[in-house]
């Protein structure tokens, strides 16, 4: 008698990125198949290759552990910006680590109540389409496809110069640069920790220049940017919380969605 928990789904949830660029991509299912790498319960297994000269892919935990961190089955980055789960908490936004139970049956409770919330159309404790993005995330984001990670693995046996089978080795003929990078665990990526990836990108965004205020404080300029490159110019002038009266003119940049708004007082473009 199947378990009430084992979960029933067509289609796996994961990124771009994963499924590839391959839009004839084939798919095969294996009922619980195989346990979730995260919280070790039976899960179906999606198994496809995404594109051509790319090894096969599989999804590597479950839909319930995947809802709870907003992350991909198979790469364990999030799915609306692209970045790893600690970069996503530390940013800062939410924090869901301490709330997630690691011991066998705390764990298991857990996951089972989550999927009765969701059932049941009730609110969960989740990260699934809830994060709040700030301005390290926004320049971090990743959100372009980027398919060269769907490679197949260097070839072993032409790294030590004995591979014969030429053309019709599946693998690549190229010698593999290792590194830190390359050395993760998939529950610390889950969890947040110890992620060489997430740490490079954070050092990186403590690198970035901030905008700093200008010493002159008479500057009267405010760039405004996401705009629809179809609003008129009249349309600009009424700016959120600030007068129209108190602005000059507008004038567009080169970029459709950018906007150059003159202040005719020096304290309104703050």
């Amino acid at each position: 008698m199947a378990n009430r928990w084992q979960e029933q789904t067509d289609f796996p949830i994961i990124c771009e990125s994963c499924l590839g660029d391959n839009p004839y991509v084939r798919m095969t299912k294996a009922n619980h198949s195989n346990e979730c790498k995260i919280c070790s319960r039976p899960f179906s297994v999606f198994r496809w290759r995404p594109g051509r000269g790319a090894r096969f892919k599989k999804t590597e935990i479950c839909q319930t552990c995947c809802t709870l961190k907003n992350a991909c089955q198979v790469c364990i980055l999030d799915l609306q910006y692209g970045l790893p789960v600690q970069v996503i908490e530390t940013a800062p936004s939410i924090n869901s680590s301490g709330s997630i139970p690691k011991s066998d049956v705390n764990r298991e409770f857990f996951a089972e109540e989550h999927d009765r919330r969701a059932r049941a159309g009730l609110d969960y404790e989740c990260s699934y389409g809830k994060v709040c993005p700030n301005d390290t995330i926004l320049k971090l984001q990743r959100t372009t496809p980027f398919y060269k990670r769907n490679l197949s693995p260097a070839c072993s046996f032409y790294m030590r110069g004995k591979c014969n089978r030429g053309a019709a080795c599946p693998y690549r003929h190229e010698m593999h640069v290792g590194g830190e990078l390359s050395q993760q665990n998939i529950k610390d990526r889950f969890y947040g920790v110890n992620d060489p990836v997430a740490m490079k990108l954070l050092n990186k965004a403590g690198e970035m220049p901030s905008l700093e205020p200008p010493a002159d404080q008479r500057t009267g300029t405010l760039y405004v940017g996401g705009l629809d490159g179809r609003m008129k110019e009249q349309e600009s002038s009424y700016y959120p919380s600030m007068d129209p009266q108190r602005m000059g003119a507008v004038k567009p940049f080169q970029e459709g969605s950018s906007r150059g708004l003159n202040v005719n007082k020096s304290g309104s473009g703050k």
